[in-house]
């Protein structure tokens, strides 16, 4: 609608009526509960947005009085980006103490979300069905009130996540779920209110049919006792590749210098060295995850046990404060990490989970300890075995760090009967290693260094016994 447009029914219909209908037309449940005293306010707030000509922060406001949050409508019938239901926007806005969270889904789209809380830190998560994220530009304004950021991404299946964090314990006030109206989508609306500690932690937690992804790693400890099948067994079949692209869906990993997230070039060089594996006709390839999907670190340890992998590679591309650090480097489990780096590192990439909004705190020690117990020496030995020969390799082909055989405590390389390594390919933050990363030439290049690596590896096995 212009601005003429809403002017005019603003003074044909008078600007207090207009409010007092939105009392009407929410169902009661939604109701404001008297949080809205001073309609005199409101109106003044309105008709400035009006003088302002910011027709779109008007309409949104009287939908949801979420006043001053730049709000922009997407075109009357339009779909976004690739066609179909899409998040289109998001938005914080402030109503006193309280912070809204506004997320608007384009056209008719039913908007079908659950919601639930974490503590350590605090977080506010939404899982939303059938509607991914199809935003044409960032939000600016990512930290409001108890907000201080929020992300977003594909989680799994048809579920998208989006994870608040927020700066304290927050109650959520008000959830409710605006219809299309005036160029906007449906709108999902939340009111975060500060809160203390006790009252957050009494409703956080994962809800029903999410406690099984809490108990990964004590089902991971049951079948880490299984024996690996016997040498005899497997002489005839090709070997198993576990391919791991790092991060990925809600989780970005690193970002670049120019905005290129690890998630896109972790999976863009999976699939390159996939293929070219599978291109030998020696080797059955797998990888942990073929989109942009958010998988549970044990869960990536749990692929490659399922598919009894002789080998598994987690891939990754670093970042550190020094843009002047480049070089590629390879790590395998150790309970003691190589250097201080390396320990920091580790301790980065085992936040994934609690990035993508997963409480997996509550694993006892005695599973850990087992969990690190049961990498075998043997296994060690041949991940370290690998990784020195990927090193041999890679060194012809590109920049490595010095020394680019480290060791730190990372949760993907703990099975305790895969051979495993994590290869950092790079850094993001140099602008030497991130043009390489995001060349496809070089991924190419690489792919077929770390697959000569890979024949290598498993021709000196060969050699030692038929396994």
């Amino acid at each position: 609608m212009s601005l003429a447009g809403i002017q005019g029914k603003l003074s044909r219909i008078g600007k207090r009526w207009i409010i007092a209908g939105l009392f009407v037309l929410l169902p009661a449940p939604f109701a404001y509960s008297g949080q809205i005293n001073d309609l005199n306010e409101l109106v003044r707030q309105l008709e400035a947005d009006l003088r302002a000509g910011d027709a779109a922060a008007a309409n949104d406001a009287l939908s949801t009085e979420a006043l001053g949050s730049g709000a922009v409508p997407a075109p009357a019938g339009a779909a976004p980006g690739e066609g179909g239901a899409g998040i289109t926007s998001i938005r914080l806005g402030e109503r006193g103490d309280q912070t809204r969270f506004v997320m608007e889904i384009t056209g008719e789209a039913v908007a079908d979300y659950r919601i639930f809380t974490l503590a350590d830190p605090y977080r506010v998560i939404i899982d939303i069905k059938g509607v991914p994220f199809q935003m044409s530009e960032m939000p600016a304004v990512r930290s409001l009130g108890v907000v201080t950021g929020y992300r977003y991404g594909r989680f799994e299946g048809d579920t998208w996540r989006v994870v608040i964090d927020t700066a304290q314990p927050v109650a959520l006030a008000n959830n409710f779920v605006l219809d299309p109206q005036a160029g906007f989508g449906r709108r999902v609306v939340l009111d975060l209110a500060p809160t203390d500690a006790a009252t957050f932690n009494r409703t956080a937690g994962l809800p029903d049919g999410m406690q099984d992804m809490a108990a990964a790693a004590a089902e991971l400890a049951a079948v880490a006792a299984v024996p690996m099948s016997p040498p005899a067994q497997r002489v005839e079949r090709r070997r198993v590749v576990v391919i791991d692209p790092g991060h990925g869906g809600v989780d970005p990993g690193a970002l670049g210098n120019s905005g290129v997230k690890e998630k896109n070039v972790t999976l863009a060089f999976a699939r390159q060295f996939a293929e070219e594996l599978r291109s030998t006709g020696r080797y059955d390839v797998h990888l942990t995850r073929d989109s942009d999907v958010f998988i549970p670190l044990r869960e990536r340890v749990a692929i490659a046990r399922r598919h009894k992998a002789d080998l598994f590679i987690s891939v990754h591309a670093d970042a550190i404060q020094r843009s002047d650090v480049r070089g590629l480097s390879v790590y395998t489990l150790s309970e003691t990490a190589s250097d201080a780096e390396a320990a920091a590192l580790a301790r980065k990439e085992n936040q994934s989970d609690l990035i993508a909004g997963l409480d997996l705190q509550g694993e006892s020690p005695e599973v850990t300890g087992i969990l690190i117990d049961l990498a075998q020496r043997e296994t060690k030995n041949y991940s370290s075995r690998f990784a020195r020969s990927l090193v041999d390799y890679a060194s012809q082909q590109t920049k490595t760090l010095d020394p680019a055989h480290r060791f730190a405590g990372f949760v993907v390389l703990k099975a305790p009967d895969v051979p495993s390594v994590l290869v950092e390919l790079g850094f993001l933050t140099n602008r030497d290693d991130e043009k390489l990363l995001t060349s496809a030439n070089w991924r190419a290049g690489m792919a077929k260094t770390m697959s000569r690596a890979v024949d290598r590896y498993f021709g000196d096995r060969m050699a030692e016994m038929p396994n």
